[in-house]
């Protein structure tokens, strides 16, 4: 009965990690509050503009550099607001691209 008490206890504390803490970042596409700090970078990413932001090519809106979805398309990255303007870059991206 005690190593039952036991999973219980660590599966809620796992569950509120994941959610709340370290993990929410995974799941929700940014780092939040560590966009910049040193290892958090996106891969591609230019290290000089770390401090500006980008302009959603499918609904036009601003993402500050570390949050939000990067997407790396012909050389260039890209980044996005939610997952669904990824989705529908991914789906026609000769639509979105200048």
């Amino acid at each position: 009965m005690q190593g039952l008490l036991s999973f219980l206890l660590f599966a809620v504390f796992f569950y509120l990690m994941m959610r709340f803490g370290c993990g929410a970042h995974m799941v929700h596409g940014g780092h939040g509050g560590h966009a910049g700090y040193a290892g958090h970078e996106e891969h591609g990413a230019d290290p000089g503009a770390t401090a500006s932001a980008a302009k959603d090519p499918v609904c036009g809106m601003e993402v500050p550099s570390g949050e939000g979805y990067a997407k790396m398309h012909q050389g260039r990255q890209y980044r996005f607001c939610s997952r669904r303007c990824l989705d529908d870059f991914e789906a026609t991206p000769e639509r979105y691209v200048a």
